[in-house]
């Protein structure tokens, strides 16, 4: 993994992180301080940079600049506490799925827990509640479930009999009752695949919640460097400069766990499509290695899921009463942290689930060394 910056994504963020500093933020302390998908300000954002493109392979019209880039513009869209109307667009790509499609159940873990979906002539009928992108109606939804063959990924068009979106909570909500769907609908599988969609959708959900606790950090630090309590700046203060000094090194870790999660996908990625082998190592590790790639996107959304958790938290607390005021704008991390925590899960059930996908890794390593012992003695 090459360590210095990209020029190309270093000017790529600098544009993206200007254009959403001069959209207008929601400064009220109570209701929902973003506005998700095609109905937010960031998605004109998205669309004047060619965000779609961003991704998208050359042959198919697109910059094809991988998956690095897609983790870029969900960090920059989280540290502006803006709403994330490009997972929903990026994941479509991915699968093939209708455009302008609304993601719902993509919390519930094992993916696609959140949605039953009970066998019928041809299809299934979907029923239960789970969180969605966009409130707006008239938009067809991207729903994940689990079927006989595992969590997959299907598209429900608008207007779909059993359909009901709640836009008055945040995050909005959407319930299924006995909604019908054929297998012609099921638009991909969510499996565990390194390069797979779902892998690919958790390391921008990552990359978001890096994001929205490196905002808050940077909001805090500076308001503990003007704040004055005791004839001193706050952030001379150790009960404060301690805390967000840690909180640093927390950050600067998650960012490495997403960006080289994101590497690995892509390496995956490039040599899947050039017919390489996945086994050429650099000295530290296997680049592309399927093995090293099939367990780095859900530790990087358990560790960026924690460390969103705790670094809002104590930047809250080192900013005191302030913390909820709409001068600072802390409220709207906070909010955003507790939505997104509740909408792809707790860290603790994403470190069961990256731990249980280790241990299922090591299991397999120890069986093809045995086999390969066993065929050597013979």
């Amino acid at each position: 993994m090459d360590l210095t910056p990209d020029p190309l994504l270093v000017q790529l963020r600098k544009a993206v992180r200007g254009s959403l500093a001069a959209l207008p933020v929601r400064p009220e302390v109570h209701g929902a301080p973003v506005t998700d998908g095609a109905s937010g300000p960031a998605r004109t954002v998205l669309d004047r940079l060619g965000a779609d493109g961003f991704e998208r392979p050359a042959a198919a019209g697109g910059l094809d600049l991988g998956l690095t880039a897609g983790v870029l513009v969900s960090e920059e869209l989280g540290r502006a506490a803006r709403g994330n109307p490009y997972r929903a667009d990026a994941l479509a790509a991915d699968v093939g799925g209708p455009p302008g499609a609304a993601l719902a159940g993509l919390e519930a873990l094992p993916a696609g827990t959140g949605i039953t979906a009970r066998p019928r002539d041809g299809g299934w009928e979907l029923t239960g509640t789970v969180t969605v992108d966009d409130p707006g109606a008239g938009r067809p939804l991207l729903v994940a479930t689990r079927t006989g063959t595992g969590a997959v990924l299907v598209a429900v068009p608008a207007g779909a009999p059993g359909v009901r979106v709640e836009g008055g909570c945040w995050p909005p909500a959407v319930r299924f009752e006995a909604t019908p769907v054929t297998a012609a609908d099921v638009v991909a599988s969510l499996d565990d695949a390194p390069a797979g969609p779902l892998a690919r959708a958790r390391l921008r959900q990552a990359a978001y919640l890096l994001g929205i606790a490196d905002g808050a950090h940077e909001t805090a630090v500076r308001y503990a460097g003007t704040r004055r309590q005791f004839d001193t700046r706050l952030r001379d203060l150790p009960a404060v400069a301690f805390p967000l000094a840690r909180a640093m090194v927390a950050l600067r870790a998650t960012r490495a766990a997403v960006y080289r999660g994101a590497w690995l996908v892509d390496a995956v990625h490039d040599r899947a499509a050039t017919g390489e082998g996945a086994g050429v190592a650099d000295g530290t590790e296997a680049l592309g290695s399927a093995d090293a790639a099939a367990t780095a996107p859900v530790v990087a959304l358990a560790t960026a899921a924690e460390t969103a958790r705790d670094v809002v938290r104590l930047c809250m607390q080192s900013c005191g009463v302030r913390a909820m005021t709409a001068e600072l704008g802390l409220h709207r991390y906070f909010r955003l942290a507790a939505a997104e925590a509740s909408r792809y899960g707790e860290p603790a059930a994403l470190w069961r689930l990256a731990g249980a996908a280790r241990l299922d890794r090591a299991r397999r390593a120890v069986g093809e060394n045995g086999a390969g012992r066993s065929v050597a003695m013979s």
